[in-house]
């Protein structure tokens, strides 16, 4: 489902057949102005995404934005204003509010991880752990927050894991019938594999035909263990514990 289709969703979720409360209340020809305030300190995320829900909701109104995407944010800041009509306002204001302010938490604490690793080559990825029809949104505020997209969901890696290899048979039948896969089906995908232990690992390295390696639940000293062992012949990543 592309961005458009979700944002259109959100909106027909939370209006429905009409913003009654604004209708009644409201003359038609009515004209206001809102400015969107911070009340905490992080970073920002979904501005851009408040400027298509704007526009679906009324191409009149008129958005200034003072404030973009990734900027650090605190207290204070109005990071845009909204003018136009007083009921387009109040229809799109709720839906733009839920928006940025997931968007933005998930930013912020993005940042503070990746502040964390200031200095290292190690990357902070996400997960498809995310809130079902909004994984494009949380997806753009990790990297909004200096973080990187992992996979977008089941279609854009092989990613095979404990699951896989038991019901394979095993680590080499697991690989060789991602390989197979790939070639029947003429796509190219990158191929990622988790390792439980050192023990898997050791088998997967003698194996290859990978191009990540998933460390999965490893205490510190073997995570270190492993990364030696691995010695740059493979993307590795750690994720669990």
């Amino acid at each position: 489902m592309n961005l458009i289709n979700l944002i259109n969703n959100a909106l027909k979720e939370d209006i429905g057949e009409g913003d009654h409360s604004s209708l009644a209340c409201i003359p038609v020809s009515a004209k206001g102005k809102a400015k969107l305030l911070i009340k905490e300190k992080g970073i920002l995320a979904g501005v851009d995404v408040a400027k298509k829900i704007f526009d679906k909701v009324d191409k009149n109104l008129d958005l200034q934005i003072l404030i973009k995407d990734g900027a650090e944010i605190s207290n204070g800041d109005i990071v845009f204003t909204i003018e136009g009509k007083a009921i387009s306002i109040l229809s799109a204001e709720r839906v733009v509010l839920n928006f940025m302010q997931r968007m933005s938490g998930i930013a912020s604490f993005t940042h503070k991880a990746v502040s964390l690793l200031h200095g290292l080559k190690t990357k902070i990825l996400d997960t498809r752990k995310t809130t079902p029809n909004f994984r494009l949104f949380e997806k753009e505020a990790v990297r909004i927050g200096g973080g990187n997209n992992h996979r977008m969901g089941l279609y854009d890696m092989i990613m095979i894991k404990d699951n896989h290899i038991d019901f394979a048979g095993g680590i080499r039948q697991a690989i060789e019938a991602a390989h197979t896969y790939l070639l029947e089906n003429n796509k190219k995908l990158k191929i990622e594999i988790e390792s439980r232990n050192l023990e898997e690992l050791h088998e997967i390295l003698s194996i290859g035909q990978v191009d990540r390696i998933m460390l999965d639940n490893f205490n510190i000293d073997d995570l270190k263990k492993a990364v030696l062992l691995i010695n740059h012949k493979y993307e590795t990543e750690a994720s669990g514990g």
